[in-house]
């Protein structure tokens, strides 16, 4: 079962290839300790890629990356990616790119997906994990107190659930744990899987 994981690790190493502090807190509800070891490689998207798979593909990307450099441990790579139609909203180049964004997302149903890449020993496995996150009508003046606010900068669609973007948010459907940047419960899942645990545990 998940609360057993850090019995099958067996004193294995785990890493995360990831230096968000989003995910490191939300690890945190996994295993009681890990290391962050960040990928640093150039993070890319081949051309025709469908928007909802590339946060997965760049998860394998940074989990393949850190996992050659350490091969026994159990390596964890995740991407979360802000999907609006067929496009993929990143993070903004300015407070102008993260007023556009949210302008955009005002009064719409977007989809947060987060792609998840688990190594040890050779095997990976990978997954993606998709809520639907619904916005309500902004006005231009909510949208330029919040840019201002400076949370937007650093954050794929120019928002951060877990922090003052909730007030923008009417409703979710799916893992709120998604949002933030982690989907914690398939992940613990996956993980479980990959190391032989119950399988009646793994949808």
């Amino acid at each position: 079962m998940v609360f057993e994981l850090d019995r099958l690790l067996g004193g294995r190493r785990v890493i995360l290839a990831s230096k968000s502090p989003r995910r490191q807190e939300l690890l945190g509800l996994i295993f009681p300790s890990f290391d962050i070891v960040p990928a640093v490689g150039e993070e890319i998207i081949p051309e025709g890629t469908p928007a909802h798979k590339a946060s997965e593909l760049l998860a394998v990307q940074k989990c393949r990356e850190v996992a050659e450099k350490y091969p026994s441990a159990l390596v964890i790579g995740c991407d979360t990616t802000v999907v609006l139609g067929d496009e993929i909203l990143g993070k903004p180049a300015d407070n102008a790119d993260a007023a556009r964004m949210l302008r955009e997302l005002s009064g719409s149903t977007h989809k947060v997906i987060s792609g998840c890449a688990v190594s040890l020993q050779g095997e990976l496995i990978s997954f993606s994990q998709e809520t639907s996150v619904t916005f309500r009508k902004l006005t231009e003046a909510e949208i330029s107190a919040y840019v201002a606010t400076g949370e937007p900068s650093d954050k794929a669609g120019a928002y951060g659930i877990q922090e003052k973007g909730s007030l923008l948010v009417e409703k979710i459907e799916g893992d709120f744990f998604n949002v933030v940047g982690l989907p914690v419960t398939e992940l613990a899942l996956t993980v479980n899987k990959l190391l032989g645990g119950d399988s009646d545990a793994v949808r």
